[in-house]
């Protein structure tokens, strides 16, 4: 039977929303495992919008789950009507939206919120010793959600400002090459730079297969223990 995994998405482009190619080479990887991937979203306003070729904020609105299903073309769920029994595991792309609306920690830092239906679902998850992957910056997500509870081993790469903040949270960051995965058993958290460091589409890649290797292979060890 295929594993589902749920890929929680925030919107569309790097500035505002999920980092489009994060995405879609994490669900090139899913599919070439043989995987099955549920695209899912808040069903909200995004934080903000950003004009991609201007560089600059946008006066419009646009909802974060309408937004994501540009990059899951169209086949996606409202995040609010998934729970942890539906999957075997989640992964999540990075992006600003991971910063700036599945939590405030582009603008609060180590204080930030977290979306309560993002924050519920990872915490089925971890509670179902489900594993969860992140992404860039997503795993800021983490940290905001497991930091002072679980003190994840999470990274981001090298950027010693970002990695601080996320220390602060509670978790225990790694520096690592962006390509480089890190994998915390105990948690049960896969995570990995992608374009926190890397500059090449191939690193991406590299990088998001590996996340995604790591996850579907936790998974096995999972149900191999449970038979």
């Amino acid at each position: 039977m295929k594993k589902r995994i749920g890929v929680i998405l925030s919107g569309c482009g790097v500035n505002d929303g999920a980092e489009i190619h994060e995405a879609v080479l994490a669900l090139l990887a899913l599919d070439k495992a043989e995987a099955e991937a549920i695209c899912m979203a808040p069903d909200r306003p995004q934080a903000d919008v950003v004009d991609h070729l201007a560089g600059k904020t946008a006066t419009e609105t646009r909802n974060v789950l309408v937004e994501s299903a540009r990059i899951a073309r169209g086949k996606i769920q409202d995040l609010a009507d998934v729970q942890a029994a539906d999957l075997d595991g989640v992964l999540l792309p990075g992006g600003f939206g991971a910063a700036k609306t599945l939590t405030t920690f582009a603008k609060d830092g180590p204080g930030c919120e977290v979306d309560p239906q993002v924050a519920r679902l990872l915490r089925e998850m971890h509670a179902a010793g489900k594993p969860i992957a992140a992404l860039c910056i997503a795993p800021a997500v983490l940290a905001a959600v497991f930091g002072k509870d679980l003190n994840p081993e999470i990274t981001i790469g090298t950027d010693e400002a970002t990695a601080a903040a996320l220390e602060k949270m509670g978790a225990r960051h790694r520096a690592v090459k962006p390509t480089e995965v890190v994998v915390d058993a105990k948690n049960r958290m896969i995570t990995t730079p992608c374009y926190m460091s890397a500059t090449r589409i191939r690193d991406i890649a590299t990088g998001a297969e590996g996340a995604v290797q790591k996850l579907l292979a936790m998974i096995e060890t999972s149900a191999t223990v449970a038979d």
